[in-house]
């Protein structure tokens, strides 16, 4: 009796649970343990602890589960070490399965298909391997639990709290910069700059390597990433460089791309955030900011052409000469879009960064965008959503496990003199979402304008040592993955990368800049006069 009324049982539970959530939900706000992160700084200062030891240790002892967090927060960064070995058994795992299910076939005289291959195991195990998808995984762990230890309306005021933004328009740009008229468009512009070399493999790594990521301050960073990313792929990638070069240009390119977005106070993840409070104008960041970017950006990817350059010079050799000039070149011919389809598709790319902050207009734009392309198929290449779906879903992992790390993160920033916060939240973006660096920095109260310089100057520097560190790494690491067999090896981005990392810092931290303190200072509060009235004369 009891065993058949269970079904019925778990189904009314099932179909209750929604009403009894949206009741409990009409009264939540913010989570308790978000509201006693922010109290702690006045809980500390009443009683006078001073040491980071001290403050770590008081916070994780009022609030354990932010502690929890964080070590979640740590095995999903363990785990993307282990991604290419996860990768590698799962192909194993696939090719025994095929091998064995096609002997099974073979011997009852049938042949295999499609359907017969799948084998869960291996395909659970490439998802475990998918980088994109780890901190996702991670995330249904922080569910359980957030939820075990706080209790369900907590953990779902949290996830309604985090902003999600920053995945959805970076899936949307990415979607955008990857489509014919867009990719046209821009390997266009570039070969004006990689004619001047012949269009040679040379011109054009030199060209996508400098001139693209300075495009980022102007079509946004995840846009540039795109689009320096797919041209990369098919300039360069498909010509076999030998590994080391290969990761030399990813790191490169991510470092490239962190610091040249910041000419504008829009572009660059890690600025925007503090663009508003710091009062922060394209003006001030082109003139601060954007000569030491070009600088090195410039430097660093010329020495990498130096130490490459033998390697380049193989390629040019392969390379067909297409103009007779006796030098092997890159030139291909491209299928022609109408002018009008690439205005539109550059219109809303326009419309989609405009409007960056706002996605019900991004959306909505981008809706119309698919009309659009479906009504010029016979100009388009495929949508392909699976990558840029994948990065946001990356992206959305990591704004949610981010967001619990500012009560061991705010600690050490707020107590380091101007180079050792430079150098600690260059190491920080590492593990780390630089714009969640820059972010915590912005909720220190009475920062001096060269902390500010130090801890912005520093998020940048770091973007690009890790596939974390900055929001379009992943599109960037998405796109490109393909040409590095199993997967891309975290530690030798970070040696890629290492390098043109150590130049930034020092344009960033050598370079005199006597205008800084005038950019960071925030005007003082003005004061209405009251008038006094006159005392009478007695």
């Amino acid at each position: 009796m009891f065993k058949a009324a269970l079904p019925l049982v778990l189904a009314a539970a099932f179909l209750l649970c929604p009403s009894l959530a949206t009741a409990a939900d009409s009264h939540a706000g913010a989570p308790g343990f978000m509201t006693e992160m922010k109290q702690f700084p006045q809980l500390e200062a009443e009683k006078g602890l001073t040491t980071i030891g001290e403050k770590l240790a008081f916070r994780a002892k009022e609030q354990p589960f932010l502690l929890t967090a964080s070590i979640i927060f740590l095995l999903a960064i363990i785990h993307t070490f282990f991604a290419i070995p996860i990768t590698k058994l799962a192909h194993k795992v696939q090719h025994d399965h095929d091998a064995r299910i096609r002997k099974l076939k073979a011997a009852s005289g049938q042949s295999a298909v499609a359907d017969d291959m799948v084998s869960f195991k291996a395909t659970i195990l490439h998802f475990l391997g998918e980088v994109e998808a780890i901190f996702g995984i991670w995330v249904l762990v922080l569910i359980v639990a957030m939820g075990v230890t706080q209790g369900m309306t907590e953990m779902k005021a949290y996830f309604m709290g985090v902003n999600y933004t920053e995945p959805m328009f970076v899936v949307i740009i990415m979607t955008l910069a990857s489509t014919r008229p867009v990719m046209n468009f821009a390997e266009s512009c570039l070969s004006l700059f990689a004619r001047i070399g012949k269009q040679t493999p040379s011109a054009w790594w030199l060209s996508i390597l400098i001139i693209a990521p300075l495009l980022g301050s102007f079509i946004t960073e995840p846009g540039a990433m795109t689009i320096a990313a797919m041209l990369l792929a098919k300039k360069f990638y498909k010509l076999k460089p030998s590994p080391k070069f290969a990761y030399a240009t990813l790191g490169l390119l991510f470092v490239n791309i962190s610091v040249g977005g910041v000419l504008t106070n829009f572009a660059a993840p890690p600025v925007l955030m503090v663009a508003s409070k710091w009062q922060l104008t394209s003006v001030e960041m082109f003139i601060h900011f954007g000569e030491k970017a070009l600088l090195s950006i410039v430097v660093s990817t010329l020495l990498y052409f130096l130490v490459f350059r033998k390697e380049l010079a193989r390629m040019q050799q392969d390379a067909v000469d297409h103009d007779d000039d006796g030098k092997g070149d890159l030139m291909e011919s491209r299928a022609k879009v109408p002018f009008f389809v690439t205005l539109t598709h550059l219109a809303f790319m326009g419309w989609t960064v405009a409007f960056a902050h706002y996605p019900p207009l991004f959306i909505g734009g981008f809706l119309f965008f698919l009309a659009f392309s479906q009504a010029t198929a016979h100009h388009q290449t495929r949508i392909n959503l699976r990558g840029p779906i994948l990065v946001g879903f990356f992206l959305g992992g990591l704004v949610i496990h981010g967001g619990l790390q500012g009560w061991w993160l705010a600690p050490i920033i707020s107590s380091l003199t101007e180079l050792p916060l430079f150098i600690g939240s260059t190491i920080l973006t590492s593990f780390n979402d630089n714009a969640a660096i820059t972010f915590l920095a912005s909720q220190v109260e009475s920062l001096s304008p060269q902390l500010k310089y130090a801890v912005l100057a520093g998020a940048v520097t770091g973007g690009g040592l890790t596939v974390i560190a900055n929001a379009p790494n992943p599109a960037g690491q998405a796109l490109l993955a393909r040409f590095f067999g199993d997967g891309v090896s975290p530690i030798k981005l970070f040696l890629g990368a290492f390098i043109p990392t150590i130049i930034v810092s020092l344009c960033m931290l050598l370079f005199p800049d006597k205008g800084i303190d005038e950019m960071f200072a925030l005007p003082a509060p003005t004061t209405e006069a009251v008038e006094t009235p006159a005392t009478p004369d007695h």
